[in-house]
């Protein structure tokens, strides 16, 4: 089995002297992890960290093996990409969570081209926390757990929502979840639509309420916690105020 194709770099290690096994996302072959030859090397490491663009050469026997690939970095390392440290972290959380909870060998063109978009928008802090929610929604959804956002669970009227279900992931309007507030999810209204502000307490309320399904629909079954840098970009968010 031989493909080329873009990918983004989830993580690395490395193996043996010399090479360096490489997990990677690709545009149109899913999550793969494979053998880079020279991956150590001093010339390719800074470009082997998470979110680093590459393009891939790979060759296996057959698509149960490792295999082994030819990286071809795509522009710049992402230690040059961004001025802010706490889109760094924002990058090093999107990487570990999808390697985290895509399986291998499925292709997943819509997480890539998410990736791609949330890649754009690190380089404004005022932006992309929000866009790193929708990311991770989007994430959901390709799993096949996306959540019921457009009418309330009580009464289906589509006015109001203000709450999400920690249960079954459905919306539930400002009024008929009132009496349960303390038990629902606050839902930010700019995830109801383009149009809505990202206003105070919207980040933390989103981080919440994608970081509860992620952990219980996601990396609890295969009983794994939620990535250590999805933590620490949150508590990088703190510290920077943009929490």
């Amino acid at each position: 089995m031989e493909f080329e194709d873009d990918a983004f770099v989830l993580a690395a290690r490395s193996h043996g002297d010399t090479g360096a096994v490489v997990d990677l996302l690709t545009a149109q072959h899913g999550r793969r992890m494979t053998y880079v030859p020279g991956g150590a090397s001093r010339k390719m490491k800074p470009h082997l960290q998470p979110g680093s663009r590459v393009r891939v050469a790979f060759r296996a026997r057959d698509d149960s093996q490792l295999g082994s690939a030819r990286l071809e970095p795509v522009g710049e390392d992402v230690s040059q990409l961004f001025d802010s440290p706490v889109a760094l972290a924002g990058l090093s959380a999107a990487a570990a969570v999808v390697q985290g909870a895509l399986p291998e060998r499925e292709a997943e063109s819509a997480v890539f081209i998410a990736m791609e978009a949330l890649m754009a928008a690190l380089t404004d802090d005022a932006i992309w926390p929000a866009v790193f929610i929708r990311f991770e929604l989007g994430l959901l959804g390709s799993l096949g757990f996306g959540l019921d956002l457009e009418s309330c669970a009580v009464s289906g009227s589509q006015e109001d929502l203000a709450w999400v279900s920690p249960r079954t992931g459905r919306a539930v309007s400002r009024s008929a979840g009132a009496p349960y507030a303390d038990r629902l999810l606050a839902l930010p209204p700019f995830l109801l639509g383009s149009q809505a502000a990202v206003v105070e307490g919207d980040v933390g309320h989103g981080l919440a309420l994608t970081g509860h399904f992620l952990e219980a629909w996601v990396f609890h079954p295969r009983d794994k916690p939620l990535p250590p840098a999805r933590d620490w970009m949150i508590e990088r968010l703190k510290r920077s105020g943009l929490l």
